[in-house]
C-alpha cells in the first residue's frame, strides 16, 4: 500500500498569475472533490486523502510550486516531524554513539539541520500530529525499546549537556559586538581557551572585532566555542565552510579529540573528503528537497559513502538517485598532453601593498582541466583575476589572445529582479541547444520565478556557473564553485563540467578546496605554496598524480583507493595503510 504526501512551495505560489490552472485541471476537484482551497493570501492546501496522484497539476503548474509523491504506508509509523500541512517532513532519526563521530549526508533541504534540531533538544517533534501538540514522554514513548528513548529521557530531563556549532556562523557579527578573545572565554567551560587558539590557528585574529574576521576565521571560532564547553553531546554543522584543506584538517583533528574523550559527536558535512576523514559512521538522508527525508540505517564510513555515491542502498534495497558515480581505477595516460596549448603564459608578477603573489610559467591546452589547490590568500584568485584580464600583472603575460569567461569567488545576491530576467539580460534565454542543457542541467527552471536575493547559497552558486559556461569563451576560470553546493549536487557539478569542457573542445581552470572535487575533475593540478597574505608562488599544471602526492604529503594525509568503488578515499590517521604509504613515499596511490 502507498500514501501521497504533498508538497507546496507557497513562496512560489502565484494563483492571480496563473489563474488557478492547478484547480481547472485537477480531475477530482472537477468530480465534485475539493482538493485544493486557495484563500486570499494564495496559500495553498493539498488534500492528501483525496488526491489521487494524476500528476496534473504538477505538469500544470507554471512556477513548479506542487510536488506529489507516493510512499509505503508502512513509512508512517517512522514520521518523526512534519512543519505543517503539504511542508517538509522527516522520517527516522539518526542514533549518537558513545566515543563516535556520526556524519549526516544527503542533499540541502533534505532534513540534516531539522535532525540536529531534534537530538540537541531545541524542536520536539511533533511526530506528524499537527493537530495535538507534543511533549518529551510522547517522544520517549514512540522509542521505546530503542537507544534512542534512553537518550531523549536524558535530554529531556537534563542530564545530558549540549553544544551545537550552527550552519550560520556569519550570524555571530550580529549579536557579538566585541573581539573573539571574549566571546570564547566566556563559553570556555573546560578552561582550554589557549589550547583551542593555538591548535586552531587562531593566534593572529583572536583579538580582532568579530565583524573583521574572515569566514574561515568565523568558522574555526565558532568550533571553539562549541567544544570549549562542557558537555556530553557535540554538534557540529557544515564545519569545514570557508576554511582552506590545511584549516579543515586542524578542525578535524580537534574534532576528533572529543571523540577519544568519550563524547557523542554527530557532524553534518558536504566536503566528502573530510566527512571520511572524520567519521566513523555515517546515516544518509535521502528523499526529495523540500518535501520529505528519510535517514538511512547507521554504516560504516566506508559502506555509507559508498552507498551514497552509488546512489543505492543494498542493505535497504533503496535506491535513491538513478545513476551511481563511476571512478576510473586505472592509471591511464593522460591524453591532454597530446593535445595543442590554447595559451601559455610566462612567469608572472603581481604587488600589492603588503602581498606578492609569483606565478610560474605554464600553459592550458584545449579540452584540459586544471585544478588549483592551496591555502586561503596565497593568490589563487588574483591568478584567476590575471588570467581572465581583471588584474594586471606587474611582470610577465599571457602570451596568446584568447577569451575567458570568470566566475567570481563571491556572488552578487543584492539584485531584485526575477532569475528568468536576470538571464534575457544575459542573452540567456534557453533558445540555444547549450543554453538549454545547461538550464536543464543546473535546474534552473526550478528557481526561473525567484528573485535574485532570495536564492539560496547553492541555488545562487549554480546560477552563476551556468552563467559563466554560457559565455563564449575559451577558457572558464571557476573559483570555488563548490561554495554552498551539497556532496550529491556536487557530483553532478563535476560531471556537468567535465562533460561540457570536453564536448565543446573548451577549458577550464578551477579553484577549489574540496579536494575530493579537484581528484575527480582534473586532468592536471596547479599548488599554491607560501605564507598566508603575505606571499604566494605556484607551480606550473603538473600530472595530477605528481601534484597530488606532493600536497599530500604537505598536509601529512594519504589517499588510497576504494577496492570496491575504486574512488580516492583518505586513510585514517597513523592508520596501518596510512603508516605503509608514509614510509614508501607514495601519499597518492592510485593502483
Amino acid at each position: 500500500m502507498v500514501s501521497r504526501i504533498a508538497s507546496l512551495d507557497k513562496e512560489l505560489c502565484n494563483s492571480k498569475k496563473c489563474q488557478l490552472e492547478c484547480i481547472r485541471f485537477c480531475p477530482v476537484n472537477l468530480s465534485g472533490s475539493e482538493c485544493i482551497i486557495l484563500g486570499e493570501d494564495t496559500k495553498a492546501i493539498i488534500n492528501e486523502e483525496i488526491c489521487n496522484g494524476c500528476g496534473i497539476c504538477i505538469k500544470k503548474c507554471p512556477f513548479d510550486a506542487i510536488n506529489i509523491v507516493k510512499l509505503p504506508d508502512e513509512l508512517d509509523k517512522d514520521k518523526i516531524h512534519q512543519y505543517d500541512i503539504n511542508s517538509f517532513r522527516l522520517y527516522k532519526l539518526p542514533m549518537p554513539v558513545q566515543g563516535q563521530i556520526i556524519g549526516l549526508v544527503g542533499k540541502n533541504g533534505i532534513g540534516k539541520s531539522t535532525a540536529l534540531q531534534i537530538l540537541s533538544g531545541n524542536l520536539i517533534p511533533n511526530l506528524g500530529d499537527l493537530e495535538n501538540s507534543k511533549d518529551w514522554g510522547d517522544v520517549q514513548d514512540k522509542f521505546n525499546g530503542s537507544e534512542l528513548k534512553n537518550y531523549f529521557e536524558f535530554l529531556s530531563n537534563n542530564k545530558m549537556k549540549i553544544s551545537l556549532k550552527p550552519q550560520a556562523v556569519y550570524n555571530i557579527p550580529k549579536i557579538w559586538k566585541s573581539n573573539g578573545e571574549t566571546l570564547l572565554k566566556k563559553y570556555d567551560e573546560r578552561s582550554i581557551f589557549n589550547e583551542l587558539i593555538s591548535e586552531l590557528n587562531l593566534e593572529e585574529c583572536i583579538k580582532n572585532d568579530v565583524s573583521k574576521l574572515s569566514g574561515g576565521e568565523l568558522q574555526r571560532l565558532a568550533v571553539a566555542i562549541a567544544i570549549a564547553r562542557d558537555a556530553d553531546v557535540y554538534f557540529f554543522d557544515e564545519p569545514s565552510a570557508f576554511n582552506d584543506v590545511y584549516q579543515r584538517l586542524v578542525v578535524a583533528n580537534v574534532i576528533r579529540k572529543l571523540a577519544n574523550l568519550g563524547k557523542y559527536i554527530i557532524l553534518v558535512e558536504h566536503d566528502l573528503t573530510f566527512l571520511d576523514y572524520m567519521s566513523d559512521y555515517i546515516h544518509i538522508l535521502y528523499g526529495e528537497a523540500g518535501t520529505y527525508g528519510i535517514v538511512s540505517g547507521r554504516y560504516s564510513a566506508r559502506i555509507g559513502i559508498n552507498a551514497l555515491l552509488d546512489g543505492y542502498i543494498p542493505n535497504e534495497n533503496i535506491r535513491f538517485r538513478e545513476s551511481g558515480v563511476i571512478f576510473n581505477k586505472s592509471n591511464i595516460i593522460n591524453e591532454i598532453e597530446k593535445k595543442e596549448n590554447i595559451t601559455e603564459y610566462t612567469d608572472i608578477t603581481k604587488k600589492f601593498d603588503s602581498f606578492q603573489l609569483d606565478i610560474k610559467s605554464g600553459s592550458i591546452k584545449r579540452e584540459e582541466i586544471i585544478g588549483v589547490i592551496g591555502a586561503n590568500s596565497l593568490g589563487k584568485t588574483t591568478f584567476l583575476k590575471i588570467l581572465s584580464g581583471i588584474e594586471k600583472p606587474n611582470k610577465g603575460k599571457i602570451k596568446k589572445n584568447i577569451k575567458i569567461a570568470y566566475k567570481p569567488q563571491y556572488l552578487d545576491n543584492t539584485h531584485d529582479i526575477l532569475v528568468k530576467d536576470l538571464l534575457i539580460q544575459q542573452s540567456i534565454d534557453g533558445k540555444t541547444e547549450l543554453q538549454q542543457e545547461l538550464m536543464k542541467s543546473f535546474n534552473i527552471n526550478k528557481i526561473i520565478e525567484k528573485k535574485i536575493n532570495q536564492l539560496s547559497g547553492g541555488e545562487l552558486q549554480k546560477l552563476s556557473i551556468m552563467s559563466c559556461l554560457s559565455m563564449d569563451a575559451d577558457i572558464f576560470a571557476l573559483d570555488e564553485p563548490s561554495a554552498f553546493i551539497d556532496i550529491e549536487d556536487r557530483i553532478m557539478l563535476g560531471k556537468i563540467i567535465n562533460k561540457f569542457i570536453k564536448t565543446y573542445g573548451k577549458s577550464a581552470i578551477i579553484a577549489d578546496h574540496d579536494l575530493q572535487l579537484i581528484d575527480v575533475i582534473s586532468d592536471s593540478i596547479m599548488i599554491f605554496n607560501g605564507r598566508t597574505g603575505i606571499y604566494g608562488n605556484t607551480t606550473p599544471p603538473l600530472t595530477k598524480e605528481a601534484a597530488m602526492n606532493l600536497f599530500l604529503k604537505e598536509l601529512k594525509i594519504t589517499y588510497r583507493r576504494d577496492i570496491e568503488s575504486g574512488r580516492p578515499r583518505v586513510n585514517k590517521n597513523n592508520s596501518k595503510l596510512d603508516r605503509e604509504q608514509k614510509l614508501s613515499g607514495n601519499y597518492y596511490y592510485i593502483k
